[in-house]
């Protein structure tokens, strides 16, 4: 059985409510209830965060290497442009992630374009909404098969 760590970044508590035309009408809790469904079906175990603090999110990439976390989903959010920080915590650990946006980052203002994780990530899914978790589960799950 292996462990998926789901983190969410700044302002995703919002989902179902912040700028639907960009990020859907799915909130928070839907795609974790998704996505754990999907773990349990898979006999795999999900924990999940969201948090609107960088270092929370850093502490919590640092216990996962602790617990054993096997992979990693993780929406930086507004932290993808910024944060050199969550990126050194990352490559500290050495989990594999994958980046995941629910919207289409490259088709929206020039700033949003530049992320500071693709290059250390196994992959990067975005502009599919809330399927763009499911979609990195499917990869992550197909990772840890392996």
């Amino acid at each position: 059985m292996a462990t998926i760590l789901v983190l969410h970044g700044p302002n995703l508590n919002l989902l179902g409510t912040r700028e639907p035309a960009v990020y859907g009408s799915a909130t928070l809790e839907d795609i974790n209830r998704r996505l754990t469904e999907r773990c349990i079906e898979a006999g795999h175990h999900l924990l999940a965060l969201q948090s609107n603090a960088e270092y929370e999110l850093i502490e919590r990439i640092h216990d996962a290497s602790k617990e054993g976390v096997n992979f990693i989903l993780f929406n930086p959010a507004a932290f993808t442009h910024t944060s050199v920080a969550l990126r050194d915590a990352l490559l500290a650990v050495s989990i594999p992630f994958i980046e995941v946006h629910l919207s289409n980052v490259h088709g929206r203002e020039d700033f949003r374009q530049h992320s500071y994780f693709a290059d250390i990530a196994q992959g990067t899914i975005s502009g599919f909404g809330a399927q763009s978790y499911i979609l990195a589960l499917e990869a992550a799950l197909e990772h840890v098969a392996q």
